[in-house]
């Protein structure tokens, strides 16, 4: 388990974050459901060569949830934009997976926030998006969040195994669960369920170009949330190269093929290190 030790308070909520290694800087930015957990089995690859950023996203894992509180993409870029500064990065080389992908492409492109490099993969960018579940629960968010917990964590491990081609162990669910779990995580989940909004990658999909940077886009070829083709497409947006499809691997690639990952990363920040 990663720890993260470190706490940034942004627009009034407690943001975590840890920072391991040496080097220039690496920044890994996750998705949702899940937390900055998603990298654990791949930072310990990097943090021999690269002084490696990762933080929960806002109302994610460990850092705050409450009432009331906005966890959309509409401020996960600002609070990714608030922190580089807080670090004192320039121009980090960035990976970014599903929501992580967004938060990364809405910075670049609203916040004027800079990249070394950018890896993404199965990445929320392109209309559209949002699964028949994540449309039922916007419309009866109340109704979930109120259901008896034990319907809950069975609702919510079902949920994450769709995320994954391969089963997943009881001990990787209980990781990605936790957080989401009684009085304050299971309304936080369906908080942020809720919030999801295909307007706020309207809003910059429009604007997607060649970024300014080593762009790598990689896809998991059994993705059942965002279907493969959305991949060539975002690919043929933001980079010079075509997209890189992950055999074996659905929208939950650092369990499915954490070592394509990692040799992606690798490959990347290689041909960028500012040394």
């Amino acid at each position: 388990m990663l720890v993260l030790p470190e706490t940034f308070y942004f627009e009034g909520s407690a943001v975590r974050w840890g920072r391991l290694g040496a080097g220039p800087p690496l920044v890994l930015i996750h998705g949702t459901p899940f937390s900055s957990q998603v990298w654990r089995r791949i930072l310990p690859h990097l943090k021999g060569t690269r002084s490696v950023y990762f933080y929960d996203l806002l109302g994610y894992g460990l850092s705050e949830q409450k009432d009331g509180q906005d966890v959309s993409l509409g401020v996960q870029n600002r609070l990714l934009t608030a922190l580089c500064n807080e670090w004192g990065l320039d121009r980090p080389d960035v990976v970014a997976h599903d929501f992580g992908g967004a938060t990364a492409l809405r910075a670049y492109f609203l916040n004027g926030l800079r990249f070394g490099s950018l890896t993404i993969f199965n990445a929320v960018a392109l209309a559209p998006w949002g699964s028949p579940f994540v449309q039922h629960v916007r419309q009866h968010q109340a109704a979930f969040a109120g259901m008896p917990g034990y319907m809950h964590r069975a609702l919510l491990a079902a949920y994450l195994q769709t995320a994954a081609h391969t089963m997943l162990s009881d001990e990787t669910i209980e990781i990605y669960s936790r957080p989401w779990v009684g009085a304050v995580g299971q309304p936080a989940f369906y908080r942020q369920i809720a919030q999801m909004d295909q307007a706020h990658t309207d809003e910059v999909e429009r604007q997607y170009c060649q970024l300014d940077c080593p762009v790598h886009v990689l896809w998991g070829d059994e993705d059942t949330w965002i279907p493969s083709e959305k991949g060539d497409a975002l690919a043929a947006l933001i980079s010079d190269k075509s997209c890189t499809p992950i055999k074996g691997a659905g929208h939950l690639v650092q369990e499915d093929r954490p070592e394509a990952i990692v040799a992606a990363i690798l490959s990347q920040i290689g041909t960028n290190n500012p040394s």
